[in-house]
């Protein structure tokens, strides 16, 4: 199992006491090809955390690279298409592209403001 499900499945006294009720949560991924299932693989993602309660936050499409990425990024999470054709180096240097690279940090940043609204 990996590491998000085996945590998943630990969760049940915070589940039961809603410990993550009204706490803000967003979902990311990667594949090894463009058709990859991203977008299903973040749907998926999201059902626990709203069983939890949790608020799910996306990428807005005011996000200009959600209209123009090539490679990875969804409204429903940040995504990252790690392309069969990189070589090693790249590889392991974890390479994203400009557009995922934005993505993601907008979705993280989203994350933090209503964090921080949500706490005050």
């Amino acid at each position: 199992m990996c590491g998000l499900g085996a945590w998943l499945d630990g969760t049940s006294s915070q589940w039961l006491s809603g410990a993550l009720s009204g706490k803000p949560a967003c979902v990311f991924t990667a594949t090894g090809s463009m058709h990859g299932g991203q977008e299903s693989t973040l749907l998926s993602m999201m059902l626990p955390l709203l069983h939890h309660g949790m608020l799910i936050l996306g990428i807005p499409y005011s996000e200009t690279a959600l209209s123009t990425t090539q490679t990875g990024g969804t409204p429903y999470g940040a995504s990252h298409f790690a392309r069969a054709d990189r070589t090693e180096s790249e590889t392991r240097q974890g390479v994203l592209s400009r557009d995922e690279t934005s993505l993601a940090t907008a979705l993280g940043a989203r994350l933090a403001r209503a964090a921080l609204a949500l706490s005050t």
